[in-house]
């Protein structure tokens, strides 16, 4: 009989991205309430974060059934008293139903808006503007283009692969990005260069 942690999955990144994106984290993120991930992934990243954190809670989110399989496989491999389970939650639904927690008073988004459709992005702003409070935190993490260019050769090869697998998916321009977070009343308070040619951008709820 397979146990739970048979059903982990493992991204080589959030080996490498985790404490970076962790130290961004700390200086953003909110004293309290929930931190609401969108397109939690494998749930590493959840269990990582959720007991560097207290005493906020985290709640890890997937449309996926394997990656809701994963992470809570990791939450049972790696528990911590202030992560929720994981729920079934995807961005880009015209409705959108939550469990209840504490307040959420930030959203983290991890490498999701490049390998999905505009759409997604696009829910993920208008679910920020909906839940979000005056100053709470949106937080993206992953490869932009600046200014209509690709900020390296190795972010313009995968944007070509990403589209190559999918037309709908690409590596993202910032400036995009930040007008639509600005149409859901979502204005852009910093972003910080990461390795690997990532970014990490932070918006702000009015």
């Amino acid at each position: 009989m397979n146990t739970p942690q048979d059903a982990r999955q493992f991204a080589p990144a959030t080996q490498r991205n985790r404490e970076v994106i962790l130290e961004i984290l700390l200086q953003v993120l909110p004293a309290s309430g929930t931190i609401l991930e969108i397109a939690s992934g494998t749930g590493e990243h959840a269990v990582y974060f959720a007991p560097h954190l207290k005493p906020r809670k985290w709640l890890p989110t997937d449309p996926n059934p394997r990656s809701l399989a994963s992470i809570a496989a990791w939450i049972a491999h790696s528990p911590s008293d202030n992560l929720y389970p994981p729920f079934d939650f995807d961005a880009s639904a015209s409705v959108w139903t939550l469990p209840d927690t504490t307040p959420i008073t930030a959203i983290v988004n991890i490498n999701m808006i490049h390998i999905s459709a505009w759409g997604a992005c696009l829910g993920l702003m208008a679910l920020s503007d909906r839940i979000l409070p005056p100053g709470g935190i949106l937080y993206l993490y992953g490869p932009f283009k600046q200014n209509g260019e690709h900020t390296s050769p190795s972010n313009a090869a995968f944007d070509s692969s990403l589209r190559a697998q999918n037309p709908n998916w690409g590596v993202r321009d910032l400036d995009d990005v930040v007008a639509a977070a600005k149409a859901q009343n979502l204005n852009l308070i910093n972003t910080y260069q990461m390795p690997a040619n990532n970014l990490s951008v932070v918006f702000q709820h009015t």
